[in-house]
């Protein structure tokens, strides 16, 4: 049985590749597409954001401390979460739960008294966009406040605010915009080009020479994936090769983690084009299905163009259901911050929980009749 399985998988992967070698279009979109967009779009997204979630390390509870840092209050740019400790901020940040810290040393009301007050501002430099919003906001908010108290009665000095960008040293948006860009151009290629697959073949015709042999449905799932897998494979290679030596985007992870990661993004991603192309038999409805269903929420709710911790409570909810969320995550930890097992685990798990479930779901859409 197994060396039945080997042979036919070997004929429906030879017959794929001739398929695809003779589709210039596909080709292009593999290999042309990444190179294009990694070159448009990376030289010029730029954008605004609110509800920043922050922590706030607050060692001194003084009235002063708490009167310079009242610009948070109600503000429609800060989300405080106030802690007891820096260790425990540092620790939200790592955890991707705030994209700042604002640390207030135990001797601020002394030094403000004295004319020179100096808070700290860490900032994510994974997210790279916020953080330069963040830092716009507090330099402009504590320039009013020193604004509204130079004619007051108190007598108060200045305050300097130290900034320090974390895991983007270059302070570059394009080491933002690079992986999530990875992951747009994976998607487009990993769903666009499976889901026109089987579509294609339905209208041709050519699935019916396919139901009078034993090949069975996993089977031929499998070999509609494999020629597509390598050439979406092919095209991170490009980004990646593209973002360190064109873009300089650092890479701190491993490699391997990065390459690993990849491929099961794209098995999620051929999976659901695959599921797109078994349902809709038809290549122009497969096509629309791809850049509604797929493109477009990778796109706007994966945190490639707005950060999710900016979100709506609603919308990012919705996110949850979005593999691309996870993949962007996974990159802008490893590009940019590192190997941390409590961000790359939990997601790792959830993209291999969608790539089975799209699997077995292409695998039962997958035709054996003409019904």
């Amino acid at each position: 049985m197994s060396s039945g399985f080997f042979r036919r998988m070997k004929a429906l992967i030879r017959k794929e590749f001739l398929q695809l070698s003779r589709d210039s279009s596909s080709l292009l979109l593999g290999i042309a597409l990444p190179i294009i967009l990694i070159l448009i779009i990376g030289y010029g997204i730029s954008l605004d954001v609110k509800n920043v979630p922050i922590a706030v390390v607050l060692e001194d509870p003084s009235p002063a401390s708490q009167d310079v840092l009242s610009f948070m209050d109600g503000s429609e740019y800060f989300s405080p979460t106030y802690v007891t400790s820096f260790k425990e901020a540092e620790q939200m940040m790592t955890d991707r739960k705030v994209n700042a810290i604002i640390d207030v040393p135990s001797d601020f009301a002394a030094r403000l008294h004295e004319g020179n007050a100096k808070m700290l501002l860490v900032l994510d430099g994974v997210e790279t966009a916020t953080a330069m919003s963040v830092q716009t906001y507090v330099d402009t908010s504590i320039a009013f406040w020193e604004a509204r108290h130079m004619s007051g009665a108190a007598s108060f000095g200045t305050v300097t605010v130290e900034p320090r960008m974390w895991y983007n040293n270059a302070n570059s948006s394009t080491w933002f915009f690079i992986p999530g860009l990875v992951m747009l151009i994976m998607t487009i290629i990993g769903v666009m080009l499976t889901s026109v697959v089987m579509a294609r073949e339905w209208e041709r015709g050519t699935f019916e020479s396919l139901f009078v042999t034993p090949v069975k449905p996993m089977e031929l799932v499998l070999a509609k994936m494999v020629p597509y897998f390598f050439i979406a494979l092919l095209g991170t290679g490009i980004c990646l090769v593209l973002s360190r030596f064109l873009f300089s985007v650092p890479m701190v992870g491993s490699l391997s983690a990065i390459l690993g990661i990849s491929m099961i993004y794209l098995l999620v991603a051929l999976g659901i084009g695959l599921m797109i192309s078994a349902v809709t038999k038809n290549q122009f409805l497969a096509c629309q299905f791809a850049i509604m269903g797929t493109f477009m929420p990778a796109l706007m709710l994966s945190g490639f163009l707005y950060d999710i911790l900016n979100m709506p409570p609603a919308v990012r909810a919705i996110t949850c259901i979005i593999p691309a969320r996870y993949y962007v995550t996974l990159l802008q930890t490893l590009f940019l911050a590192g190997d941390i097992p409590s961000v790359i685990i939990p997601c790792c798990i959830t993209l291999g929980v969608f790539a089975v479930a799209l699997m077995g779901i292409a695998r039962l859409k997958a035709p054996k009749s003409l019904e």
